[in-house]
């Protein structure tokens, strides 16, 4: 990743964004969902068990997702482009012994050699990475039977970049992730497109599948 794309990303991170809810709608401190939409949409469950298992995410922003994960168990680690970001995630959640990493995506996974039971991606490092140049990475970092996940809006329901935009997209539909997955080593790809809880949202493209 370019050192322009990587300031984008932290110009980004430390434009006023408005964190995230202290609570759920349920009373909950922490939750998970792979929407953009509050409190709608698949959840954890999607991953498997996770208590006592690694769990990786690209693109963690402010680590509320990881932190829901360690709290059942999981073995957290997660690696956002935007030191803002990872400060955050450290000052919320540190307690929890998530890792939290400064680096890109692809980087981090060519680097390392841990092995992760799953790897996953909200809005994060799928979305904004060149599958040719992530996924072999990942699925080597990935142990067999593990699970890969991932989400972004569907591509159809979300406005074109600016022409001049410094962080590109990859804007695939559903058919085309899935070729993608089989074609990198991944089994029993599924992707879905899971419809907003009102009329006039935006979906949101869901993929899960095995190494």
């Amino acid at each position: 990743m370019s050192t322009a794309i990587a300031d984008a990303w932290e110009r980004y991170a430390t434009s006023g964004r408005t964190p995230r809810r202290e609570k759920n709608a349920a009373g909950q401190s922490t939750w998970f969902n792979w929407t953009s939409h509050a409190d709608h949409g698949p959840d954890e469950t999607a991953l498997g068990p996770v208590g006592g298992r690694r769990v990786l995410e690209l693109g963690c922003g402010t680590g509320c997702n990881l932190a829901h994960l360690a709290t059942l168990g999981a073995h957290g680690t997660g690696v956002d482009v935007s030191p803002t970001q990872v400060d955050k995630a450290r000052a919320r959640w540190g307690h929890l012994g998530i890792e939290f990493t400064t680096g890109e995506a692809v980087d981090y996974l060519a680097d390392g050699r841990e092995q992760f039971d799953v790897i996953y991606s909200v809005f994060g490092a799928h979305w904004f990475t060149d599958p040719a140049k992530l996924l072999p990475p990942a699925r080597k970092r990935l142990r067999p039977g593990g699970v890969y996940a991932f989400s972004h809006t569907a591509p159809a329901d979300v406005a074109p970049p600016a022409p001049k935009a410094l962080i590109p997209r990859y804007d695939l539909d559903p058919a085309t992730w899935g070729a993608l997955l089989l074609d990198h080593g991944f089994q029993d790809a599924h992707v879905q497109l899971v419809p907003p809880p009102t009329e006039g949202g935006h979906r949101t493209l869901f993929a899960t599948a095995r190494a």
